[in-house]
């Protein structure tokens, strides 16, 4: 490790020394605005377990204009960012159709419910950049006032 002057953002694993940071994008199907109040509120603390469940970090999340949703992940070489994604995606619309009632379609159907669209968008965040997104990300809800 000759040579690294800040180690303060490296992770030290049993095996590896690390700094693997993503940024992360996706939004709600048809962009639908859902994620407010009280499914916002529940939608965090999910994206928190999830994250502390798996063995990950949420430095940085903000949901953006258009219920886009903007995370900083900080994870360890051994978490693919597919399995990241599924994980977050995946639990958090099974968990915010279960405990927010207002996501209920108004014939109470269950079937078919899609709260994000199937893409996403991610990009490896640098030491350099790191920064700069965090900014970004925290500047979302800047936007829309």
């Amino acid at each position: 490790m000759v040579g690294m002057k800040n180690t303060n953002r490296l992770t030290y694993g049993r095996t590896s020394v690390y700094n693997l940071n993503y940024h992360l994008i996706w939004g709600t199907k048809y962009r639908n605005q859902v994620l407010a109040g009280h499914v916002e509120e529940v939608f965090k603390r999910l994206v928190a377990e999830i994250a502390a469940e798996y063995g990950f970090e949420i430095t940085h999340l903000e949901i953006g204009q258009d219920d886009q949703v903007d995370l900083l992940v900080s994870a360890p070489p051994k978490l693919s960012v597919t399995n990241i994604v599924r994980w977050l995606k995946g639990t958090t619309a099974f968990q915010l159709f279960r405990q927010c009632p207002e996501l209920q379609t108004s014939d109470g159907q269950q079937k078919n419910r899609h709260l994000w669209s199937p893409g996403y968008y991610v990009e490896s965040i640098g030491a350099v950049n790191e920064p700069a997104v965090a900014k970004y990300i925290d500047d979302q809800r800047q936007h829309e006032k």
